[in-house]
């Protein structure tokens, strides 16, 4: 995640993440460095996975992966629940600002995954 300064720092920061495992991000948001990590508390490969905030900035915070066989490959389909900390000023920041933010970040990454997916790339996360 070079282009939005998110860095894997603790946990599982290679490789493929299993159940119970855990993984901590590191970035700058809203000029602050911020950290969120996270735990895979459910999967059932290759069709489902599910991570949820361990300690972060939100109040709580689930993402869901489900994954469907399709004709010609593929379709990902991301479930986020979350709510955000502050008050009347957290639901604020929500409509204006995070949800926005919390698009552009799953559209760039899904776009990563796809890269990855149909191209020979996958391989080097697997060694």
């Amino acid at each position: 995640m070079k282009a939005t300064k998110e860095v894997a720092i603790s946990g599982v920061t290679t490789g493929l993440i299993g159940k119970d495992e855990t993984v901590t991000f590191q970035g700058r948001h809203l000029y602050k460095t911020r950290q969120f990590t996270s735990k895979i508390t459910g999967m059932q490969s290759p069709v489902h996975f599910k991570d949820e905030m361990v300690s972060g900035d939100f109040r709580n915070f689930r993402h869901e992966h489900h994954f469907r066989a399709i004709e010609n490959g593929a379709i990902m389909i991301d479930q986020i629940d979350y709510e955000c900390p502050y008050g009347f000023i957290g639901r604020l920041l929500d409509n204006y600002y995070l949800k926005k933010q919390l698009e552009k970040l799953l559209t760039y990454r899904n776009a990563l995954i796809k890269e990855y997916a149909e191209s020979e790339k996958w391989r080097t996360i697997l060694k």
